[in-house]
């Protein structure tokens, strides 16, 4: 990972006044070239401080969710495989409450195009989604902005307080209610052959 962000900051540094403009392409290029949001705004907390590494993720991220929800609407066959996906991972029923998603954003291996999707479920239209991304955005931008400005002075102690924060945060944020829809409380049994008596 050590290797990954001083290659990124390799790049990043020989842009000059253009590194936060090639900052941003590389939030929306980083779903294409399978780098970890993480990592690419940790890279911006190292440049640009947490402050303005902050900002420019909110944008970068922001843009890389808009892009997905354009291409999911322009390929649905893609949008069937995201549900697939997440009714393996979490089931038919399951519907996480918007900070749960900024939450799960936070933890670098779940896959970030899926709690896009999260966020698409949640939401009735376009700027409803644009809106909802960008405050889930915000958490995961300042943690590993913040992260990356830090990240030689943070102990392993600050670490397990920050995982633990998360947990208890997460818990806190869920849905307090849920809403079954009538078919699937009373699904259908696959017909089963007769036992003979």
């Amino acid at each position: 990972m050590q290797h990954e962000l001083t290659e990124i900051l390799g790049i990043l540094k020989f842009a000059g006044i253009f590194a936060p403009v090639f900052f941003i392409l590389l939030h929306m290029m980083r779903q294409f070239l399978f780098l970890p949001v993480g990592l690419i705004c940790m890279a911006g907390g190292v440049l640009f401080g947490s402050v303005y590494g902050t900002l420019y993720s909110i944008i970068g991220i922001t843009l890389s969710s808009l892009l997905f929800y354009g291409l999911l609407r322009k390929m649905p066959k893609s949008l069937n495989r995201f549900m697939k996906i997440k009714r393996k991972i979490v089931g038919k029923r399951m519907q996480f409450s918007l900070g749960q998603i900024a939450i799960l954003k936070l933890i670098p291996f779940i896959h970030f195009s899926l709690l896009s999707l999260f966020v698409l479920e949640i939401t009735k239209s376009f700027k409803e989604y644009t809106k909802a991304s960008v405050v889930s955005n915000v958490p995961l931008a300042f943690m590993y902005s913040t992260f990356g400005h830090y990240i030689f002075h943070l102990s392993v102690v600050w670490g397990i307080g920050i995982a633990a924060m998360m947990l208890v945060l997460f818990h806190l944020l869920r849905k307090k209610e849920w809403i079954v829809k009538w078919e699937d409380f009373f699904e259908k049994k696959e017909n089963t052959p007769a036992k003979s008596a």
